[in-house]
């Protein structure tokens, strides 16, 4: 929770954030030149902390958390990195699970500007907003003694902020198509700039991969002699059935450990691969350190995981779920998800999305789940008009589509259409808008619709 503060702190606060996202307007500089020298002018904080640093299109957030509260579990001040932020800037710093606080952001902020302004007036390249985020977080960390850290890569990795970093293992998670702009516009392309966060001895982790993926990563593991394990063949992941669709039920093995039934409070099936993920990295962190990993440890850690925005049930009857993924490969997760819950017809969909994204192939695969979508505006200059988010929906096949003003008229009109038929609503498209949704801001009344409507209630309306 953030710390309370005045209004003249908030007022601060605010000036200082200000200052801060106007780096937007630099856009992405891909480089490391320009954080190495913003890191130099603070004393390369990056210099005393090891981290497991993780990359990938989609899952490198869920498996960074996962890693961090296993971590916790065994070590203290166990730092975790993670982008972009759903409602506040502080939800990318963590300490332990706890945010920064506003009190420690302040003088961090100035002290980060004033060495970029330093730079600049150099004749250097201004940094970035990501490259000043960067080096906020591992000035925070190197001032409150971490250690130990899990850092989520940015965007690509080889000439991402973070690649700074001396990391104790590598992970790669799943490869889509996404930000093709900077990365390229093939598997390869992509794999090639995930593959820069391997670094020379270091082991490398992999999740569930294209094959010409695997083959760009194999190739540069080797130039790097950096050993290469894949996660599926480390560790096997199997779902249990469950009534509660607001959890996931799994059970864990290796060739070391048996962990048992671990109930997560993240229920969408695709994060049993990233359980696969975060339990191969941990076991294999443990023979560098020379110490195992606890299996109660490892189970309390998965369980304790709570990570807003990733399929994240919001209501059960009629049952609501909140899912930032953005690109066709997330759109694949979140029909499997549903499937897996048998929760896979009839699909009422709420969509807002960028207009950098791949939204026809993202919107068609969706089409095999749902007939029906309202589009919704984004609050951010990225983001698609809800009309010609519809036109595309059309497009792809949508037989109802209904562009909305607001975020909370399609939110409702797609609850009281699903509600006579208990039919699931999936709320999807882009984190800024589950970020918009968790703030709360967007929807005057959240009791209105965050509560259960009951059969009963169901029928009397029929």
């Amino acid at each position: 929770m953030q710390a309370r503060t005045t209004s003249t702190g908030d007022a601060l606060v605010a000036e200082k954030l200000e200052r801060l996202y106007a780096r937007r307007t630099f856009g992405v500089k891909p480089g490391l030149d320009s954080i190495r020298a913003l890191l130099s002018e603070l004393g390369n904080p990056q210099d005393s902390v090891r981290v497991l640093h993780i990359a990938g299109t989609n899952g490198k957030g869920s498996v960074s958390k996962m890693l961090a509260c296993i971590l916790q579990q065994c070590f203290s001040n166990v730092g975790l990195y993670t982008s972009p932020h759903l409602v506040r800037l502080t939800e990318r710093f963590q300490i332990d699970g706890k945010q920064m606080t506003e009190e420690e952001l302040v003088p961090l902020l100035e002290e980060v500007e004033e060495a970029g302004c330093r730079l600049e007036k150099a004749g250097r390249s201004a940094p970035t907003f990501f490259e000043c985020v960067t080096a906020l977080c591992l000035l925070w960390w190197k001032r409150r003694g971490v250690k130990l850290a899990v850092a989520e890569v940015g965007m690509g990795g080889r000439l991402d902020a973070t690649n700074v970093l001396h990391p104790l293992v590598s992970v790669i998670t799943r490869i889509g198509l996404d930000h093709t702009q900077f990365l390229g516009h093939t598997i390869e392309q992509i794999a090639a700039e995930k593959a820069g966060i391997v670094k020379p001895g270091v082991p490398v982790v992999i999740g569930e991969l294209p094959p010409e993926a695997v083959r760009v990563i194999e190739e540069k593991a080797g130039c790097e002699k950096a050993p290469l394990y894949r996660a599926s063949e480390r560790c096997s992941v199997v779902r249990l059935s469950s009534s509660d669709i607001g959890t996931l039920s799994i059970s864990a093995t290796t060739e070391s450990e048996t962990y048992g039934r671990i109930r997560l409070s993240v229920p969408g099936a695709y994060q049993a691969e990233n359980v696969a993920t975060a339990i191969s990295v941990i076991e294999l962190l443990g023979e560098r350190l020379g110490q195992a990993f606890p299996r109660e440890a490892v189970r309390r850690g998965l369980e304790s995981v709570e990570w807003p925005g990733r399929f994240q049930c919001l209501r059960k009857d009629p049952p609501v779920f909140l899912d930032g993924g953005h690109n066709p490969d997330a759109a694949q997760a979140q029909i499997a998800a549903l499937k897996a819950l048998r929760l896979g017809r009839g699909v009422r969909l709420v969509v807002g999305q960028c207009a950098d994204k791949d939204t026809i192939d993202y919107l068609r695969l969706l089409t095999s789940v749902s007939g029906t979508i309202w589009t919704v505006p984004l609050r951010n200059p990225r983001g698609t008009p809800p009309d010609v988010l519809a036109e595309t929906a059309r497009r792809a096949g949508f037989r109802e589509v209904h562009p909305c003003k607001t975020v909370q008229e399609g939110i409702r009109a797609a609850i009281e259409d699903a509600a006579p038929e208990a039919a699931p609503v999936l709320i999807c498209g882009s984190l800024f808008l589950c970020g918009e949704i968790l703030a709360g801001d967007c929807i005057p009344e959240p009791s209105e619709w965050i509560q259960s409507t009951t059969s009963d209630e169901r029928n009397s309306h029929q």
